[in-house]
């Protein structure tokens, strides 16, 4: 089933601002809430459609990939949207109790403790950069023990009630006149303790897994440029939500090309003689052309820089590309052969010519300043 328009689904222009859309998401989670539509498979559907639609328009990054490349681009990203309505509410559970008045659903949300979050460092190639890649990733984090669920306990196990607290959870204790409350230090606050532990995760109920992920670069990304993956890192702690994986990008230094931003920056050398007589020569690009003509107008002076409109970088913001400057470095000859000498000795007695009939040499015009 193909999913909606995010901004169709929240009901807003495309440049609406974060306000805006915070404001219309509001207005649907007020009204498909599951707490207040129990059993309405449809309105269900609305506050997960609608919670996916605001977690992908409120994040800057995500929403510059959606506006160019749409679901498929985020999907190539890692994002898959909620698995569920605790993974909502941990997300956006502040937002529920500032307008509804509740977070989660049966307190859940104060029990589950969100997984930590990974960091990756994926070095790419400017031309990497350039075209987008696929790249399968590979990296080690915890997950649920596939053995015992998560529970940490031994299948066909049951935890016992704390013996300390009773199954509160909590110890009192007098000091003085008073009674302090505090987290029990036999079962650290959980009620109960697992007397029979999975031996494969040995009461953990996590293990530490190799992760691989096949994971799309998209074109124009820079170092500095970060891709988060949600739900990718680390699982959650008593049914809280997975971390996310931030997969962090550092492009590698080009031998010819300088990227600022957008744009490119290289140098050219050019003879002495194609700068005077002017030339057409032929620069490396990026792209599927790799050469592109440039003009050399006669007199071209060293340090001149020349552009190329379109031949920089793609714009991860806008359906564009910056552009390529190209700076011309004028190289001088070390050795000439004798005809090479002849004709510049020529050149040079006709300059002198000139001067004779009314120009001023450089010196000339020092020597009266």
């Amino acid at each position: 089933m193909d999913k909606r328009d995010y901004y169709e689904v929240l009901g807003v222009p495309r440049n609406s601002n974060e306000e805006e859309i915070k404001k219309a998401y509001r207005k649907l989670a007020m009204k498909y809430h599951p707490d207040r539509n129990s059993g309405d498979l449809g309105a269900e559907e609305k506050f997960k459609e609608a919670s996916e639609a605001y977690e992908v328009l409120r994040d800057d990054e995500k929403r510059q990939i959606y506006d160019r490349y749409g679901h498929e681009g985020l999907a190539g990203t890692g994002f898959r949207g909620f698995t569920g309505f605790d993974d909502i509410f941990s997300s956006f559970g502040d937002i529920f109790e500032d307008f509804l008045g509740f977070g989660s659903r049966s307190g859940r949300r104060t029990r589950g403790k969100k997984g930590n979050s990974l960091r990756y460092d994926l070095e790419l190639t400017l031309e990497d950069a350039f075209y987008g890649k696929e790249e399968e990733i590979s990296f080690k984090k915890w997950t649920s023990c596939e053995a015992c669920q998560g529970l940490g306990m031994a299948p066909g196990t049951q935890p016992k009630t704390c013996g300390t607290c009773q199954g509160r959870g909590q110890v009192i204790r007098a000091q003085g006149f008073f009674q302090i409350s505090t987290t029990c230090p036999a079962c650290h606050g959980e009620g109960r303790i697992i007397t029979d532990p999975c031996l494969e995760c040995h009461g953990r109920g996590r293990t530490k897994i190799d992760k691989r992920i096949n994971l799309r670069i998209p074109p124009g990304v820079d170092t500095g440029s970060q891709l988060r993956l949600q739900g990718e890192g680390e699982s959650g702690e008593n049914g809280g939500p997975a971390g996310d994986l931030f997969v962090m990008i550092h492009v590698k230094e080009h031998e010819f090309f300088k990227r600022e931003g957008e744009h490119l920056v290289c140098e050219v050398p050019i003879s002495f003689v194609q700068a005077a007589l002017g030339n057409t020569m032929k620069v490396p690009v990026l792209g599927e052309e790799k050469m592109k003509d440039l003009e050399i107008p006669s007199g071209t002076q060293p340090g001149d820089v020349f552009t190329l409109t379109g031949q920089g970088m793609p714009s991860l913001q806008r359906n564009r590309r910056g552009d390529l400057f190209i700076k011309v470095n004028i190289k001088i000859p070390k050795k000439l052969n004798q005809r090479q000498r002849e004709l510049l000795e020529e050149f040079a007695e006709a300059e002198n010519l000139k001067q004779t009939k009314g120009e001023k040499s450089f010196w000339q015009k020092i020597s009266k300043s």
